[in-house]
């Protein structure tokens, strides 16, 4: 069974928002509305989030020989990949931050740019309602269980029930980072943890139940 919501999310974040920790940002996003955590429009690291919106202009813009490392950036978290497309298209993620409305998205290096869970989230619903057939989807979803560094890929928004396709993140240096960022029929779920993926998946869950609860039904 999926996430199913019978009413509209509540438009930011309602009461029930407290139970999520305030170390991970979380948003949700489906066509009825959107329900986030207080901190979800906070800029953070967008790590490899941000290799969304590098394969998705060079899918679009460039030529049939990026495809294939937009594929593995996606499917395999390729770094080495997301390097290759960056050089070639330093003004991608701008370009996207500024087509998808994306205000708190920034950065001209993938490694270094930043964004924010309702951005990442309002970029993945647009993808799903009008270009689903969009490559960037079919990567998620089929993407490998485990990452060209060796990082398993299968916690965070992954777990949500219904979920069709995932794209992962985390740091390799410094602060403990993780996120992950999910689509399934109808729904979008993003989360950004500073600590660890155990910490991450259960702060995913906590949201997927505060968003629940703050949804306002028909009536």
């Amino acid at each position: 069974m999926g996430v199913c919501f019978t009413g509209a999310p509540v438009a930011g974040a309602g009461p029930a928002a407290d139970s999520v920790p305030a170390r991970t940002a979380f948003s949700l996003r489906t066509p009825l509305g959107g329900w986030g955590t207080g901190n979800e429009d906070q800029p953070r690291t967008a790590l490899s989030l941000a290799k969304l919106y590098l394969a998705d202009y060079a899918v679009r813009h460039g030529d049939g020989a990026d495809l294939a490392a937009a594929e593995r950036a996606i499917r395999y978290s390729d770094d080495a990949a997301a390097d290759t497309l960056g050089a070639r298209y330093p003004q991608a993620i701008g370009a996207i931050a500024a087509e998808y409305g994306l205000a708190r998205t920034a950065g001209g290096y993938w490694g270094t740019a930043s964004t924010s869970t309702a951005d990442v989230a309002t970029f993945l619903l647009a993808k799903e309602t009008t270009d689903p057939g969009s490559p960037l989807l079919l990567w998620m979803a089929t993407a490998a269980p485990t990452a060209a560094d060796g990082t398993a890929q299968n916690w965070g928004t992954a777990d949500v029930p219904g979920v069709i396709g995932t794209k992962w993140a985390w740091s390799d240096t410094g602060t403990a980072e993780v996120a992950s960022a999910s689509f399934g029929p109808g729904f979008v779920v993003v989360a950004h943890t500073t600590g660890g993926t155990g910490e991450h998946t259960a702060d995913v869950f906590a949201g997927i139940a505060a968003a629940m609860a703050d949804t306002v039904l028909p009536g």
